[in-house]
């Protein structure tokens, strides 16, 4: 799965968009995808910290456990 196809699951499955972003940083309780010299990160971002960081080296790998991620935390 690529980024742009995550986008689309994450908006027909009613994830609020408060609730992550694609844009890094660290931005306040969201989780986040990052890329970071070709490393894909997924993280979440609290409190100007990066929890659970996880590096993966292919997008369809950091986008499928992006994914199932946020559905766990919707749950």
């Amino acid at each position: 799965m690529k980024k742009t196809e995550l986008e689309k699951l994450l908006i027909n499955n009613n994830v609020p968009k408060n609730l992550y972003s694609f844009n890094g940083g660290l931005p306040n309780e969201v989780l986040c995808l990052n890329k970071r010299d070709n490393i894909l990160e997924v993280y979440y971002s609290e409190r100007g910290l990066k929890s659970h960081l996880k590096k993966f080296d292919t997008e369809d790998e950091a986008c499928e456990y992006f994914y199932k991620t946020i559905l766990e935390l919707l749950n």
